[in-house]
């Protein structure tokens, strides 16, 4: 399927998003003053990377920088008034591993990376409570964005996941990866081990290569598509980026589950 480059943006009231910028930028976004050579161009840089995290949201593993800051920075005030433009991106679900009801109304698609603290986050802190929230009306289905040039772990995890795919135990190995402290061969074999698994399969599937392309697939297609850092969301083809709380992610399925977006 065709996708056209695009870049998917929180569909949150803008001044919830200052507000997220204020309390978390310190902690999120760094930078050398001594590149540049005047006061007046450290003002203009910190509001271009100002402007880039709103549009991106908070809790998030950047794989780029946001494309086109200056451009949204040149918006006149008023927009941030303007009522809310939601998007839809097609993304297939298809063949990947899924948790919940095939005809549920909502679809909740994650790029995520096993070795990402936020997407740890995520996990811990909003996974279950959503699904908790929405009972039997949540399908979810994750797909592999491992940032292998800043997790050099991500890349094996996301295969050991599959390979236990493999052997029908995907969500039970999902959650061990996402709880563990540890990642290498030696703990991916202990919980194939602990899950009762052919361990011999298993271990010679890690090396194997043969869920290789498939992941590689994913993450050239969440680059194609736009998708920036991790964990990135989309719930029914609506973009919501970063360990978002429970309450961001219900401001947009409340609207969806009412008919309120097109």
């Amino acid at each position: 399927m065709a996708t056209k480059k695009s870049t998917p943006v929180i569909e949150f009231e803008e001044e919830e998003k200052e507000e997220e910028v204020i309390e978390d930028l310190d902690d999120s976004v760094t930078f050398k003053k001594s590149h540049f050579y005047s006061v007046l161009v450290v003002l203009a840089f910190a509001v271009g990377i100002l402007v880039g995290y709103v549009a991106w949201g908070r809790d998030t593993t950047t794989v780029v920088a946001p494309p086109a800051a200056a451009a949204v920075a040149q918006q006149p005030a008023a927009a941030a008034t303007a009522v809310p433009q939601y998007r839809r991106y097609e993304i297939p679900t298809d063949g990947y591993p899924s948790l919940g009801p095939d005809d549920a109304k909502l679809v909740i698609v994650e790029f995520s990376d096993f070795q990402c603290p936020f997407c740890r986050r995520f996990h811990d802190e909003t996974y279950q409570a959503l699904l908790d929230a929405y009972p039997g009306q949540i399908r979810f289905v994750y797909r592999n964005l491992p940032l292998t040039s800043i997790h050099p772990n991500a890349m094996p995890a996301a295969i050991a996941s599959l390979c236990a795919n493999d052997q029908d135990a995907y969500w039970d190995y999902h959650e061990k990866l996402f709880s563990s402290e540890t990642l290498d061969e030696a703990t991916y074999i202990q919980y194939a081990t602990d899950l009762d698994l052919d361990v011999d399969t298993f271990t010679a599937c890690l090396s194997d290569g043969s869920h290789d392309a498939f992941i590689e697939e994913d993450m050239q297609f969440a680059l194609d598509l736009g998708v920036q850092s991790t964990p990135t969301f989309f719930v029914n083809g609506l973009a919501i980026v970063g360990a978002q709380p429970l309450d961001k992610f219900q401001q947009i399925i409340d609207k969806e589950l009412a008919g309120e977006i097109p």
